[in-house]
Order: C-alpha cells, then sequence, then structure tokens
C-alpha cells in the first residue's frame, strides 16, 4: 500500500472517529423527549417506527453474524412488553426472512393490538415461540446468537418477577448476545448497576442515537440504526449523528 493511500486511510478513519467520539450520548429523559417529538411533532406512528428500528436491528446483527459462519441459524429473541420488544419481534421476522430461523421467548405478551399483529405476523411465519425461560446450558447447545430486546430505554429497576429466570440465564450464558438500545437491565445513563449480576453483551444497536450508557460498552460490535431522524430534530437536540453509508439503514459506530 503506498504511503499517500495509507496517509490518506489514517486521515479519513480520524475523521470518522472524531465525529463518533463528538456524539451526543443521550439522557433517558432526551431519548424520551426525542421520541414523543417523533410521534407527536413530526407524525410518525410506533409501528412505523418499530418497523424501522427492528429491520436495522436485523441489517446489524446479519452484518456481524454471517449466517454461513455460524454453527447454527438458530436465534432466541428475548421480547419484553413495551416498544423494545415490538423491536425485536419485528427483527425475528426480517431475520427469518434473511435465513436464518429465530425463537421467540416473549413471556409477558399484551392484548394491545399492535404486538398482537406483530406476533400474528411472526406466527404466521411459523417462527416458533417458547414458553419457559431457556436455561443458560440450553441456550449455549442450541443457540448461536441471544437478541436482547427485554427492556428499553424506559427501564427502571428492579427486573419484574417474570423477566428474573430469563436474566439469570443471560448473565450465566457464552452465546453472544446482542442488545437492542439499551443492554437489558442497566441503568440508562449509568450503565450496569452490578458488574457481576449484569448481562455482557457483545453487540449493542443503539437506536436513533446511543443512550448514556454505551459509553460502559465494552463489546466487541456497536450499531447505530433507524435512519430516520429529522435533520431539524437532529439539529435541534445536537445529535451529531453519523453519515449512514449509501443506502444502509445501519452504521457501524
Amino acid at each position: 500500500m503506498g504511503l499517500l493511500f495509507r496517509n490518506f486511510l489514517v486521515s479519513r478513519n480520524f475523521a470518522f472517529y472524531r465525529d463518533i467520539l463528538k456524539m451526543k450520548l443521550l439522557t433517558q429523559k432526551e431519548a424520551i423527549d426525542i421520541d414523543n417529538k417523533l410521534f407527536n411533532d413530526y407524525k410518525f406512528s410506533v409501528d412505523q417506527l418499530m418497523e424501522l428500528a427492528g429491520l436495522a436491528c436485523a441489517h446489524s446483527i446479519a452484518k456481524c453474524y454471517q449466517i454461513d459462519k455460524l454453527p447454527t441459524a438458530k436465534v432466541l429473541v428475548c421480547c419484553g412488553p413495551g416498544n423494545n420488544g415490538g423491536d425485536g419481534l419485528v427483527c425475528a421476522r426480517h431475520l427469518a426472512l434473511m435465513g436464518y430461523t429465530p425463537v421467540i421467548y416473549y413471556p409477558k405478551q399484551t392484548d394491545n393490538i399492535l404486538y398482537k399483529n406483530l406476533v400474528h405476523q411472526c406466527k404466521g411465519m411459523d417462527i416458533e415461540f417458547i414458553q419457559e425461560a431457556p436455561k443458560s446450558e440450553e441456550i449455549d447447545a442450541g443457540f448461536s446468537v441471544v437478541i436482547d430486546a427485554l427492556f428499553g430505554f424506559s427501564f427502571k429497576p428492579p427486573v419484574r418477577e417474570s423477566f428474573i429466570a430469563i436474566m439469570e440465564s443471560l448473565v450465566k450464558i457464552k452465546t453472544p448476545i446482542a442488545s437492542i438500545d439499551i443492554p437489558s437491565g442497566w441503568d440508562v445513563e449509568r450503565g450496569p448497576m452490578d458488574e457481576k449480576s449484569s448481562i455482557n453483551p457483545q453487540m449493542l444497536i443503539s437506536l436513533t442515537a446511543p443512550k448514556q450508557c454505551a459509553a460502559h460498552f465494552k463489546g466487541e460490535f456497536h450499531y447505530l440504526g433507524g435512519r430516520f431522524v429529522p435533520p431539524s430534530l437532529q439539529k435541534e437536540y445536537k445529535l451529531d449523528l453519523p453519515v449512514y453509508p449509501g443506502t444502509e439503514c445501519c452504521v457501524k459506530l
């Protein structure tokens, strides 16, 4: 490689990482306020943003865990009762379309029609739902990746009883975890509350913009998903988001 070309690449990389370092990390209140503005001021619907977020998550995961390099195409998708869980359901559907074999653990389903429709869509694609939280050894033996879509940025400790069993399994597993927006159980701003009893994801997919807990993420892959934030909203909150390459709906940080 020529010296000039090498220097060019170094300068490009430096500029890229400089942009990442200056990117704003959102507080919990800012994340909630931005979501409310997307819904109320910019007239996005919940299911519209959920579809875009879940698609970005699926694309990010497929880039990092290429199906032809995995021991099995089976991925465990753990979904909570809120929007984060909805993102997980959408992600599972898109992963199935890409050839993966998602298995969904969704212990606290809601009667909200949006989520019922997402479940219906997954079942219509023959995606398996399991009723019992798998133990850590079962996850390690049967799955290549775990997608953590349990709790989003509205989470406040402690973990509810319905999710204690799966959280205990996720803390112990060796299977890589890909967390959607927030590693479940982490404080949105302060990160893991207890290093020994918190999950340690290999991948984090921040949505809209990274939250402050992302500063504590030590995994291998960090992606930003959700190519839908209007420029005026980015400017209002000084988000300094990176440029998405080409036609991609996700970008590596």
